[in-house]
C-alpha cells in the first residue's frame, strides 16, 4: 500500500515539475487530497465475539449502539466475493474506484424514470458511503464519494476494500456485516454458506428490507435466482450447482447467536470491549461441560440451591479450557452473575496449603499425629463437621478426611502470620485483611477467594511439580503465572532455576498423595474399583452455614474446580463440598483424557525410619518403618508418645526397685499418649493399650494421668435454657487413664460427687468465678478456674 501511494504522489510530483506549477493552491490541494480519508474509516463500535480454539463462535455481545456489528475478518470467503462483484460491481477489479460508464448508465435511467431507480456506485463508493452515514444523497456528495473512492484504492487493496464492505454492510435490521449475517439467518459461519445462501446476503446489502420473514420473499427469491443464473452464465457456477442452489429454501427465522460461554463472553468485554478474540475454550469440552451444568443445576434446585460454577485449566500453558461461570438459571437466580470471579468463604479448601507448607517446612510429617479433641483456643471452639473426636490422628488423614481441629490445632503450631504470608505467595487476591481480622478461622473458611485464584495455584503447584521431575531436579523462576484464555497468549514461565518458587516438589507430592486417599462422594461408592483409571489429588469444603461448596481436583495435566451455592449466599441444609460440588468435580474428570499419577520426585525427598504408631521420627524404642518425607521433614521432632516401662512378671502392674526385685522386673517399651488425646482415641483403636496401674505399695512414683476434656482453662461459659426456660446444667469431663478407680469432684472447694469409669459431672453453678478441683485416689489432683454467664 504504501510503495502504491509513493508511486502515486511521484507522479503527482514530477507533473507539477514539468508543468512548472508551484502555487500553493496546488499543493494544498494535494495535501487534502491525501488526508482526506481517515486512519480510521469507520469508527463505529463493534460486537464484542468469542470464538473458541477450533474457530467456533462461542457467543457474541451486541455493540454499543444496539447493533449486531461484527468486527472485520481477515479474509471474506471467496464464493461472497464472486457473488457480491458480480452483482454489485463487475468491473470492481478494473475500475479506479468509480466506473464513468456505470454512471452514465444510471444517469440515462433515473432521468428516463423521473426518479433514482440506480444508484451506479461501485462497491468502493459503497465503503465511503456506509463510512458517511447520514449524509444527504445529492450529486455533490456523489463527486466526494467519486474522490474519495479513488483515493480509498489507493491506499488499499481490492480485497481489503470487499473486507471493509462485508463487515459493514446493513443486511436488515439492526444486522450488519457478513459474519453476523450469516449467523443471524443461517446459523453457520460464513465460510460454511453454500452458493445459494452466499447469493441471498449479496443482494440484501441493496435491498436490506426484503430479509423480514413473510414479506417480500418473492422479490427476495427472484433476486437471488437472477444471480445464480448470472453466475452459471458466467462459467462461475456449473449447471447441475445452478439447479440444486435455486431450489434451497429462502431464510424463514432468524437464528440465536451461540451462547457457549456467555460469562468468559462477560470478562473478555469488560476487558476488551469491541474485540474479537479467539479463546484457548476447547468447543466440544465446554458443550459437555455446560450439559453437566445443566443437569445438576435442574438436580440441585429441588433444594434452592440455584447457582454453580466449573473452571479447567490445562496445566502445561495455564489455558482455560472450559469455562462455566454460572448455572443456566433465571434472572431471578442471578444467572448474569460471573461466580468464578467472585470471593466465597473458602471453607476448607486452603488445608492442603497449610499441609504442605508444614512439610516444606520441616515442621510436620505425613503420618505425624495430630491431636483431635474438644479444643478452645482463646474463645475459638472449632468443631469437626460430624461433631466427633479421635483424639489424634496421622496428619494426612486428617488432611484426606478434612478434619477441622486438628487443623486450626497445626495452624496454631505454624502460625497465622506464617501461614498468610504463605498465601500472599499464591497472590490469592481476595485474602486481603490483616492476618488478626482471620485469625485461626483462618483455615476453615474465615478467608474469602475465588474459583479463578484457587484453581491458578493448583495447576501452578501441578506444573512445578511436573517440571521439577521430568527436567533433573530444576524449577522455573516465574512457575507461577496467571491463567490464560487468549488463544494467542505465549506464558513466559522464566528461566531454569535450582530454587523452589514457594513449595517445593517434594513437599507437593505429598500433599497430593494424601488429597487422593479423599474419601469419593455418596452414590460413588464403587470409586476404588476404577480408582487406577481416575486418579487425582482433590479437596472439597464446605462454608460455616453451608453457604459454598467447594471442590478441586488436579492430575498431572488438569485442574478443574466446582463451586456450587446459591449467588445471593443463601445456606442449604444439604450444601456439602463432597455431595454437591464433588459428584459434578468427578463427571468432568471422567470428560478428559486420563493422565498418568505424578512421578515421585526423590531429589527433593529423603528416606527415613518413623515411629510406625506415632508418625514422628523413630528412636530407640518404638517400632518403625521407612517412609519418604521432604529434605526438611530430617529435622523434625522425634517421637514423644513412646517411653520406657517397668512391669513386674505378670506385665499387669507397674514396679520399681522399691517394691520388686530388679530380677523380677520385665522392662517394655510402651505407647502412651496424653490423658485426653488417649481418652478418645482408645475409642477409635481397640489396640491402643493405656499403661498398666502401679502395683500396690509402689504408687508413690506414679505420675498424673488424668486431664480435663471440659472445660478448657480459663473458659467462659454460657449457660443456656430449654424449650420450658429451665436453665440447662454444665456437663464437666476429664479423662483418666485408670478406669476401675473413683475420682472425686469439687466445687470451690466443696465437695460434689465421685465418679468412676466413666468421668462425668453435671453441675448447675451460679453466675460468677469458680474453681472446679477432681482429686483421684492418690491425692493426684486437676483444678480448673471457670466464668459461668447467664443469657
Amino acid at each position: 500500500m504504501k510503495n502504491k501511494l509513493k508511486a502515486f504522489f511521484q507522479r503527482i510530483i514530477n507533473w507539477i515539475k514539468k508543468n512548472k506549477i508551484k502555487s500553493a493552491i496546488a499543493f494544498l490541494l494535494l495535501l487534502i487530497y491525501y488526508f482526506s480519508i481517515p486512519r480510521t474509516l469507520f469508527k463505529e463500535p463493534y460486537s464484542t465475539v468469542i470464538e473458541s480454539k477450533e474457530g467456533e463462535l462461542l457467543g457474541a455481545k451486541i455493540a454499543r449502539d444496539g447493533q449486531w456489528r461484527f468486527p472485520a475478518q481477515d479474509s471474506v470467503p471467496d464464493k461472497f466475493k464472486k457473488c457480491i462483484v458480480y452483482f454489485e460491481d463487475e468491473y470492481f477489479y478494473k475500475h479506479p474506484g468509480f466506473n464513468p460508464g456505470a454512471m452514465i448508465n444510471a444517469f440515462k435511467q433515473n432521468r428516463k424514470a423521473g426518479k433514482v431507480v440506480r444508484g451506479g456506485s461501485t462497491l468502493t463508493q459503497q465503503v465511503i458511503r456506509l463510512s458517511r452515514k447520514g449524509k444527504n444523497r445529492t450529486y455533490f456528495e456523489k463527486l466526494v464519494e467519486i474522490i474519495l473512492a479513488t483515493r480509498l484504492e489507493l491506499g488499499y487493496s481490492k480485497n481489503e476494500i470487499l473486507e471493509m464492505y462485508a463487515a459493514h454492510a446493513p443486511f436488515g435490521g439492526n444486522v450488519v456485516g457478513l459474519e453476523m449475517a450469516s449467523w443471524r439467518y443461517f446459523g453457520v459461519q460464513s465460510n460454511q454458506l453454500s452458493w445459494a445462501e452466499n447469493a441471498v446476503l449479496a443482494v440484501l446489502p441493496n435491498a436490506p428490507s426484503l430479509i423480514y420473514p413473510g414479506k417480500n420473499q418473492i422479490k427476495l427469491l427472484n433476486k437471488r435466482n437472477r444471480l445464480l443464473l448470472k453466475l452459471n452464465q458466467e462459467g462461475i457456477i456449473d449447471k447441475q450447482t445452478y439447479e440444486l442452489a435455486i431450489e434451497e429454501p429462502l431464510p424463514q427465522k432468524p437464528y440465536d447467536l451461540p451462547q457457549i460461554a456467555p460469562h468468559l463472553l462477560q470478562r473478555v468485554a469488560k476487558n476488551e470491549e469491541g474485540t474479537r478474540v479467539k479463546t484457548t475454550i476447547d468447543h466440544a469440552l465446554q458443550s459437555r461441560v455446560n450439559q453437566i451444568a445443566r443437569y445438576y443445576y435442574n438436580q440441585y434446585k429441588q433444594n434452592e440451591v440455584h447457582n454453580l460454577a466449573i473452571l479447567v485449566v490445562d496445566v502445561q500453558n495455564r489455558n482455560v479450557i472450559s469455562y462455566v461461570g454460572n448455572s443456566p438459571a433465571d434472572a431471578d437466580h442471578q444467572k448474569d452473575v460471573d461466580i468464578i470471579d467472585a470471593p466465597r468463604s473458602t471453607g476448607s479448601i486452603l488445608k492442603p496449603l497449610l499441609y504442605g507448607a508444614m512439610l516444606d517446612d520441616g515442621e510436620l510429617l505425613p503420618n505425624t499425629l495430630v491431636a483431635d479433641i474438644p479444643t478452645q483456643i482463646s474463645g475459638y471452639t472449632p468443631q469437626n463437621f460430624n461433631l466427633t473426636f479421635d483424639g489424634a490422628v496421622p496428619a494426612h488423614r486428617a488432611l484426606s478426611r478434612s478434619l477441622n481441629i486438628p487443623a486450626v490445632l497445626m495452624l496454631q503450631d505454624f502460625g497465622v502470620n506464617k501461614f498468610y504470608e504463605e498465601l500472599q505467595k499464591f497472590k490469592l487476591k481476595n485474602i486481603n485483611k490483616t492476618p488478626d481480622h482471620y485469625g485461626l478461622s483462618l483455615i476453615l473458611g474465615g478467608a474469602e477467594s475465588n474459583l479463578w485464584d484457587l484453581c491458578r495455584t493448583y495447576a501452578n503447584l501441578s506444573s512445578t511439580l511436573n517440571y521439577y521431575t521430568k527436567n533433573q531436579g530444576k524449577y522455573r523462576t516465574n512457575e507461577f503465572s496467571e491463567l490464560n484464555y487468549k488463544n494467542d497468549f505465549k506464558p513466559d514461565f522464566g528461566s531454569e532455576t535450582n530454587q523452589k518458587n514457594i513449595l517445593g516438589a517434594g513437599s507437593i507430592w505429598l500433599t497430593y498423595n494424601a488429597m487422593e486417599e479423599v474419601n469419593r462422594p455418596e452414590g460413588d461408592e464403587a470409586w476404588k474399583f476404577y480408582d487406577s483409571s481416575l486418579k487425582i489429588a482433590w479437596k472439597t469444603g464446605t462454608s460455616f452455614g453451608n453457604r459454598d461448596a467447594w471442590a478441586i481436583g488436579t492430575n498431572s495435566r488438569y485442574v478443574v474446580g466446582v463451586w456450587v451455592g446459591n449467588a445471593t449466599g443463601e445456606g442449604r441444609p444439604t450444601l456439602t463440598g463432597v455431595t454437591s460440588a464433588a459428584p459434578i468435580l468427578f463427571d468432568v474428570f471422567n470428560l478428559l483424557p486420563r493422565q498418568r499419577w505424578f512421578e515421585t520426585p526423590y531429589n527433593d525427598l529423603a528416606e527415613v525410619e518413623v515411629c510406625r504408631l506415632s508418625g514422628y521420627l523413630a528412636k530407640e524404642n518404638c517400632p518403625k518403618i521407612k517412609q519418604w518425607v521432604s529434605k526438611k521433614g530430617k529435622s523434625t521432632k522425634v517421637c514423644p508418645y513412646h517411653r520406657t516401662i517397668h512391669l513386674d512378671k505378670t506385665e499387669q502392674f507397674q514396679v520399681n526397685s522399691s517394691c520388686e526385685s530388679i530380677e523380677n522386673i520385665v522392662t517394655k517399651n510402651w505407647f502412651v499418649l496424653p490423658p485426653v488425646m488417649a481418652w478418645y482415641y482408645k475409642s477409635q483403636h481397640i489396640e491402643y493399650l493405656p499403661l498398666p496401674p502401679f502395683k500396690e505399695g509402689c504408687e508413690g512414683t506414679q505420675t498424673t494421668t488424668m486431664d480435663f476434656i471440659y472445660p478448657k482453662a480459663n473458659s467462659k461459659i454460657y449457660l443456656t435454657k430449654d424449650f420450658n426456660s429451665n436453665v440447662q446444667p454444665v456437663i464437666l469431663k476429664v479423662a483418666y487413664s485408670e478406669r476401675d478407680k473413683e475420682l472425686f469432684w469439687y466445687v470451690d472447694d466443696v465437695y460434689k460427687a465421685t465418679t468412676k469409669t466413666f468421668h462425668e459431672l453435671p453441675i448447675t453453678p451460679t453466675t460468677g468465678i469458680h474453681y472446679i478441683t477432681v482429686v483421684d485416689a492418690s491425692g493426684n489432683e486437676i483444678r480448673r478456674r471457670i466464668e459461668i454467664v447467664r443469657e
